[in-house]
């Protein structure tokens, strides 16, 4: 079973991804493109927990004959290893690319970051009962807030510079906790929006409504837990991730509503294309961008990146700072969009 729901929902955060790490190289940008400097979020600290939960939601279709069975076999243990070895040692590719010197790799990419969330749901939800599921969920993001207890957070990106090795290193390796648990909320949707398919036979505004009370539900509790745990995505917070699970819960929700209850679909064609190849987007557009910082155009100390002379070139005459930047995001989107409908007509796909 497959959702164009979900598909464009994948592509519409797809298409976000790039338009905010793009724009993020010009050297002014408007604020909804821009990362929150430490605490609070904003409209492009939403993207990522998107697309952890997207994986939840997709995790369910593809594993619901296994976990139905609870008899998982061998074989697809080593193919869901394998699956995550891939995004990891992409990520890693990413990571180090140009110098590939030890200092350049990390364990807490974007991709890293997938790959053992992706691996860590599958092992919970193959091998526990539902029930265990939510509980182990609760527990990770209770434990994440005892953590934070324990080990205070800084009180500015400055200060947490300073001390990467103390406080601020270790409660981004237990970001990983409420990291895995977008993805088991994620899951835990997606397993109830295919039992209520598969039981009704329909799809009903009924289930939209449910999925944006849920939404309203987590973003409710995210943003009250923020009282005592601040959201933080470069720290992954537990507020930060049940507040983000009630936007992507809402997001879903207006996907779903149009494409699979009202059938207007015509309009999620573009977007869908994005969604259908996304790693394929995330990985060349991350090496495109290195590559524009990394080379430039000229010779001597003094030559611009290739980034700023394109930025420079095209855009420096006709509008202001924040909006080149926008632009400048806006044909890299469209470039990759042609690029991926290429792919899409050769009926190419990414992992």
């Amino acid at each position: 079973m497959r959702l164009n729901s979900l598909d464009a929902f994948r592509g519409i955060t797809i298409a976000g991804m790039l338009l905010v790490n793009t724009a993020s190289l010009a050297p002014s940008i408007h604020p909804w493109l821009a990362h929150a400097d430490w605490n609070g979020c904003t409209l492009a600290d939403e993207v990522f927990p998107c697309f952890l939960f997207i994986v939840g939601v997709a995790m369910a279709f593809s594993l619901a004959k296994y976990t139905q069975a609870r008899q998982p076999r061998r074989w697809l243990y080593w193919r869901l290893l394998r699956r995550a070895g891939i995004l990891f040692g992409l990520g890693l590719l990413l990571n180090g690319f140009w110098t590939y010197e030890w200092g350049t790799f990390g364990l807490t990419g974007v991709l890293e970051r997938i790959s053992l969330a992706y691996l860590a749901t599958a092992a919970i939800v193959l091998t526990l009962p539902r029930r265990v599921q939510w509980l182990v969920a609760a527990m990770l993001l209770i434990g994440y807030w005892a953590a934070y207890t324990a080990f205070p957070l800084p009180a500015s990106q400055a200060d947490a510079a300073r001390g990467e090795i103390g406080t601020f290193g270790i409660m981004s390796s237990f970001g990983m906790m409420s990291t895995i648990a977008i993805v088991l909320f994620g899951y835990f949707t997606g397993a109830w929006l295919q039992t209520e398919i598969v039981t009704t036979k329909i799809r009903s505004s009924h289930q939209s409504m449910t999925l944006v009370l849920s939404g309203l539900a987590s973003s409710g509790l995210g943003q009250l837990w923020s009282l005592w745990l601040p959201f933080n995505k470069k720290l992954w917070t537990s507020s930060y991730a049940m507040f983000t699970v009630g936007l992507a819960l809402l997001l879903l929700a207006a996907c779903y509503e149009l494409i699979e209850v009202r059938g207007y679909r015509r309009w999620s064609d573009p977007v869908r294309v994005l969604g259908l190849n996304s790693i394929f987007v995330f990985v060349g557009s991350e090496l495109m961008i290195q590559l524009l910082e990394k080379t430039h155009v000229g010779s001597g100390t003094q030559a611009p990146s290739t980034y700023h002379w394109l930025y420079e070139h095209f855009f420096s005459n006709w509008a202001s700072d924040p909006t080149r930047g926008f632009l400048f995001a806006v044909g890299t989107l469209v470039l990759w969009w042609l690029a991926i409908y290429y792919f899409h007509r050769r009926h190419w796909s990414s992992i």
